[in-house]
This record gives C-alpha cells, sequence and structure tokens, in this order.
C-alpha cells in the first residue's frame, strides 16, 4: 500500500501518517526501489490503534506509552483494557447527561448551576438572610464545582442538619463576631457547639485527610474576618478529631 492508500483505509491523511513518522510514533516502512513508502497491513493495524487511542483522548504521548507498554501483551488484555476504558467514559457520560438533566429540569437560581445534590441540600436549608449561612452556601458551590463523588456525599449526609431549625441560631452567633477580637470568650464555646452539631454520618463521607486547615480548608478560612476564622479553624480541628477518633476505634 502507499502512504495514500493506508491513510484512506485507517480514515486519516496522508500528512497526519507522515507526521506519526516524524515524531517515532509510526514506524517508517520498507521503501520500494522507486523510493515509494510501502506499508503492510501489519502497518495499517498499527495506524488504525493509533488513532483510536487519539479519539478516546489520549495524547499522543500517552500513546506512545501505552503502545510501549503493550510491547508482547496479548491482544485480548490490550483491548479488555480499552473497553474497559471506554466503559468508564460511557458511565461519566451518562452521569453528566444526568446532572445536566437535573438542571435543565429546575428552577433559575441565583447560586446555580448546582449539582442535584447540592440543589436537593439547599432546597431543604431554611430561609435567613444571615451572612454567615450565604457564605456557607458560597463555599458548598465552590466544593460542588469540583464534581466528585466525595461532595455529593457530603451534601446527602449535610441534609439532617440543613433541616435542624436550630443551626439558624448558630449562624446568628457567628454573625454576631464578625467585628470581634480573635480573645473573644464567644469563640470558644460556640466552636464546640458547631463541632457538636455535625453528624457523624458527615464524618463517615469526609475525603481521606479532610477537614484541614490546607487546600479547600486554606481558602475557606481566608474568606473569614479574624473571629470568625478562629471559629471555623477551632471547627475544623475539633471535626479532625472526631475523625481520628472514629477511625482508631
Amino acid at each position: 500500500m502507499r502512504i495514500g492508500e493506508i491513510a484512506a483505509l485507517v480514515g486519516v491523511t496522508s500528512r497526519t501518517v507522515r507526521h506519526y513518522h516524524h515524531i517515532g510514533l509510526l514506524p517508517e516502512p520498507a521503501r520500494q526501489a522507486n523510493g515509494y513508502r510501502s506499508y503492510t497491513v501489519r502497518d495499517a493495524v498499527l495506524l488504525a490503534r493509533i488513532r483510536r487511542l487519539t479519539e478516546i483522548g489520549l495524547s499522543l504521548d500517552e500513546v506512545r506509552d501505552v503502545l510501549a507498554d503493550d510491547a508482547g501483551r496479548e491482544l485480548a488484555e490490550v483491548l479488555g483494557e480499552l473497553d474497559a476504558d471506554l466503559a468508564r467514559q460511557e458511565r461519566e457520560i451518562h452521569g453528566r447527561r444526568q446532572v445536566l438533566a437535573a438542571l435543565l429540569a429546575a428552577p433559575p437560581s441565583s447560586d446555580g448551576p448546582l449539582s442535584p445534590a447540592l440543589a436537593a441540600l439547599l432546597e431543604h436549608a431554611p430561609a435567613t438572610g444571615s451572612p454567615a449561612a450565604a457564605k456557607d452556601r458560597e463555599h458548598l458551590a465552590l466544593l460542588d464545582a469540583a464534581g466528585d463523588e466525595a461532595g455529593a456525599a457530603v451534601f446527602a449526609a449535610l441534609r439532617p442538619l440543613a433541616e435542624d431549625p436550630a443551626v439558624l441560631g448558630l449562624y446568628e452567633r457567628l454573625d454576631e463576631l464578625e467585628g470581634a477580637r480573635v480573645d473573644d470568650p464567644r469563640i470558644a464555646p460556640l466552636a464546640a457547639e458547631l463541632v457538636a452539631a455535625v453528624p457523624d454520618e458527615v464524618l463517615a463521607v469526609f475525603p481521606a485527610g479532610e477537614p484541614s486547615a490546607t487546600g479547600f480548608g486554606r481558602v475557606l478560612l481566608d474568606d473569614y474576618p479574624p473571629a470568625q476564622r478562629e471559629v471555623v479553624r477551632r471547627v475544623m480541628e475539633g471535626l479532625a478529631g472526631r475523625v481520628r477518633g472514629r477511625e482508631g476505634a
């Protein structure tokens, strides 16, 4: 086969084939006496495999690694891994479409777009004008933007807490500390009550290493004025202690 023929057979352009030769992804075939490349069925199979790997989202460097790792392995094993990867992508696409369907069906919201899990949580939270509660909603939306399964599990576990009217009183006490000093005597008891208010079910679904004053926790802390920041920092420490206690039990 000539270069135009193998390109047409696999469904790529001759320029693409030359590029793969140039970067060493596709080995140069033997040449005929007239200098033209002469491709075999084996070359076509390799070129088709490169095309499939790039179509499922792999970069050319990743394709190179896959081809190198697959040297000497059974074709059935390689195809099985490709099939598993495609099945994973299919599940992810299905999940995204479910989220999209829920967003399209939901009424417009100033918080949106939100995942169904967070939308359900906020729907059951009592209405309040508390600035601290509004800040919590913003932080939950930030966590929601990460789009992982851990966030959805946390939102589901938080629902009983969100429905508890006593939480509104805790928010009001946190609001009162907006301009307070970090040594305000109201800080310690409020932090202790907030730690105690979090159900064990929420702790059970915290991602490994959380809650922590690093990463997302640091971003959260920096969003509060000094006294409120100290409350939230103590809450993080208290919850981390409860998590360690559960793990050691």
